[in-house]
Formats: structure tokens, C-alpha cells, sequence
């Protein structure tokens, strides 16, 4: 199967001043059709510049991506359009992504005009009420008219996830799409979200800093765990879940916290060897990870910078950027 979308030694850096901040750095990454994809990490791994990219939002500083096996960067005229038509993002935050002064009709109706998919004002309302439906704004004659104002956060992040599927899209880039909400509405837009691949077709990436939550979104898709710029482990979500390969990974579940009470208190919780996370523009040598490893190797993680690879051995089907890991080293726990 032909990946839909892809990332070859992708690199991404902004400057400020003088001061080169490198945001993404080699990653390589593959999104099937049809697939939910997660892209995990804390805050600052580039996992929201990444979905920038694929969307095309941004260039990439190096490296190649490539939509349905072309280059993006050579594509023109109508080729390069359609392109922009089937992969939409939505947003995190609903109040900021939303024009104020325009009203949902206009919100909605302006990309089916801009792309003629609509050939007057009636079609257009006919189109953004169906799309309304779709998002469960229901009934549309009381929206359609609003401004975003008059609506709550909810309603907000729906008509943004309606404005993502006025092109019709084959793929969504959900950026943090439900962290702004109430978590009582959560559960409904996700399922709406997850709704959409068997009913519209739809490939979706998730990006999101909650490991419980992209386990539910996605469990049976795949899960790509990131850290300072790098995918640090890829691979299904039970896998990634249920035996994670990567220490990085392993210190991310061990911080969830247990429904059980029970789980809670006989979980174990792995320390770090230090809570300072790296700077971008001060990134340790090696693996940027090992100054915080709890199974750091001194002679190795420091010095070599790890790519992905199958662990010898592992049952899971996961591809893990560390070199002790991937060559056979024995990991010792490091206690404080």
C-alpha cells in the first residue's frame, strides 16, 4: 500500500536574531490511507510544526514530502490545488481560529466559492447546513446565521471541523482538536472524528500531548511518540501502549495516572535522572534524550544520535530510536 503521505528527512528551523532554533530534525514518517495516526509528545517535540508541514502550512528547511508518492514542492498549478484541497487542519484553539467578524455562513461558504464547488449563494447555504449537520450542529437554521461569539466552545471546534470538510478532504490534520474543550463534550467529538474515516473516508493525524487520550482515538492505528525534534518510537498503538520500547515512552506511561486505585498505588513510576528538558538551541550530543534516561550508557547515548530500529527480539512491532536498545546493550536502571 502507497503512503498517502510522507516525510523524507524532514528538517524544520526558525530563526530568531541570529539564534537558529532547529524544531524538526530528520524525521521520516508514513501516513496510510485510511489510518488514524497519532503524533505524541510534551510541549516544544515539533509535533505541531510537523502537522504544519503536512498540511503545507510550512516548507520544510530540508528533506522532501510527498503527497500520494509526489514531491510537494514541484507540484503546480491544478495538481498543486488539489493537493491543498485534500489535506485541511483543524486548529486547537476554537476562539482564536475562528474570524470574529464573520458569521458561521461566511466562515463556511468562503472555501466553497474559493474553490468552486458551489456555483451561487443558494447552493452555497444548501452546502454549509449538510456540512453543519455533519458536525452535529443541528438544526442548521439556528447556526448558520450566528457569529462565533454566540456559540460555545464546542459548537466553535465543530464548525471549525466543518470548515476543515468543505473540500472534501482525504486527509485531516487534528491539531490538539479537543484539548480546548469541556472533557464532558470530549468523547462526542472524538467519536465524530473517528466516525468520519469509515463514513467520509477520511485519514486523520492526531496530534496530541495525551498519551490516555490518543490510546483511545487510536488503538487500531498507529502511535509515533516524539521528542526534541525526532520520532523517538512508532508503531501500533497496542503495541506502543501495552509494551513500550522506548525509555522515553516508558517514563510518558508510567505518569498516567490509574482509574483503579489499586494500579495506582502498586504502579511504578520511574524517576528521571534530571527534569530539566534540553533547549533547542542548546541540544545535548547523542541521543537528546540521555540527559534525563533513567537507562542511560555513558560512552554511547551521549555520543552516537540514535535512528529508528527494531529492537532484536521485541515482540512489538515498533521501530525505537536507541542505540543500547537496537544493538543489544543491556539497559540498567539508573536509581536516585
Amino acid at each position: 500500500m502507497e503512503p498517502i503521505l510522507q516525510f523524507e528527512n524532514v528538517s524544520r528551523s526558525f530563526h530568531k536574531g541570529r539564534t537558529v532554533i532547529p524544531v524538526l530534525q530528520d524525521v521520516n514518517l508514513s501516513v496510510n490511507p485510511l489510518e488514524f495516526l497519532c503524533l505524541v509528545g510534551e510541549s516544544g517535540c515539533g509535533k505541531t510544526t510537523s502537522g504544519k508541514i503536512l498540511s503545507g502550512l510550512l516548507k520544510p528547511s530540508s528533506g522532501r514530502v510527498l503527497f500520494k508518492g509526489q514531491d510537494v514542492s514541484t507540484l503546480r498549478g491544478d495538481d498543486y490545488r488539489g493537493y491543498r484541497r485534500s489535506l485541511q487542519i483543524i486548529h486547537q484553539d476554537p476562539y482564536a481560529s475562528l474570524n470574529p467578524t464573520h458569521t458561521i455562513y461566511n466562515t463556511l461558504s468562503y472555501p466553497l466559492f474559493r474553490h468552486n464547488l458551489v456555483r451561487n449563494r443558494t447552493q452555497a447555504r444548501e452546502r454549509v447546513a449538510e456540512l453543519l449537520t455533519q458536525v452535529d450542529l443541528t438544526p442548521a437554521a439556528d447556526i448558520i446565521d450566528k457569529y462565533p461569539h454566540q456559540l460555545s466552545g464546542g459548537q466553535r471546534q465543530r464548525v471549525s471541523i466543518a470548515r476543515a470538510l468543505t473540500t472534501n478532504p482525504s486527509v485531516l490534520i487534528a491539531d490538539e482538536a479537543v484539548s480546548m474543550v469541556d472533557v464532558s463534550i470530549r468523547i462526542g467529538l472524538l467519536h465524530m472524528l473517528m466516525n468520519m474515516r469509515t463514513n467520509l473516508g477520511v485519514t486523520i493525524v492526531f496530534i496530541t500531548h495525551d498519551l490516555a487520550l490518543a490510546k483511545y482515538f487510536a488503538w487500531d492505528g498507529r502511535i509515533a511518540v516524539m521528542y526534541l525534534g525526532r520520532i523517538v518510537e512508532i508503531g501500533s498503538t497496542p503495541d506502543v501502549i501495552g509494551d513500550p520500547q522506548h525509555p522515553y515512552t516508558r517514563v510518558l506511561l508510567s505518569a498516567i495516572p490509574e482509574a483503579d486505585p489499586e494500579k495506582t498505588r502498586s504502579k511504578q513510576h520511574i524517576q528521571l535522572r534530571s527534569e530539566d528538558i534540553p533547549a533547542l538551541t542548546d541540544l545535548p550530543p547523542g541521543c537528546a534524550f540521555h540527559p534525563r534516561c533513567p537507562w542511560f550508557v555513558p560512552g554511547l547515548c551521549d555520543v552516537h544520535v540514535p535512528a529508528l530500529a527494531r529492537v532484536p527480539g521485541a515482540i512489538s512491532d515498533a521501530d525505537v530510536a536507541c542505540i543500547p536498545l537496537t544493538e543489544g546493550v543491556p539497559l540498567a536502571l539508573h536509581t536516585p
